[in-house]
């Protein structure tokens, strides 16, 4: 427990000077790392839109299936607002990947919660996808 805090309170240092967060192939932290999942993009679509829709306090912007992003826009709890964007990839007709970016909106860093988001959203995905999830 107490590497768990140790993480949290990193995440929170660094949030007082970044608004933002991504995550990617070269993340050196393993929870920001791409997920990679066996089913179809098209199929990884309907479940990430479908998710997105249904949970609260996320609001679904913007959608474009052919480039495989997603805008979301998500209140904190102090009030500021993220910009969250998800990417979808076809690694190959029967496998996904899933990139987020997310970014507070205002001069001020964000406190972590942008990481604290995308693991979030990572987590619900993992939930629902959790017979289809790769591990890389």
């Amino acid at each position: 427990m107490l590497h768990e805090g140790g993480k949290t309170l990193k995440r929170t240092l660094i949030g007082l000077l970044r608004s933002f967060e991504t995550t990617g192939e070269k993340a050196k932290d393993p929870e920001l790392k791409t997920r990679y999942y066996k089913i179809s993009k098209n199929e990884m679509w309907e479940e990430t839109v479908g998710m997105i829709k249904k949970t609260p306090g996320y609001k679904l912007l913007h959608e474009v299936k052919n480039v495989g992003e997603i805008v979301v826009e998500k209140r904190t709890a102090l009030g500021r607002t993220q910009d969250i964007t998800i990417t979808l990839f076809e690694v190959n007709p029967t496998t996904s990947a899933v990139d987020i970016y997310s970014a507070s909106r205002g001069n001020l860093g964000d406190l972590g919660s942008n990481y604290r988001t995308i693991l979030d959203i990572y987590k619900q995905l993992d939930k629902k996808l959790a017979a289809y999830k790769l591990s890389r």
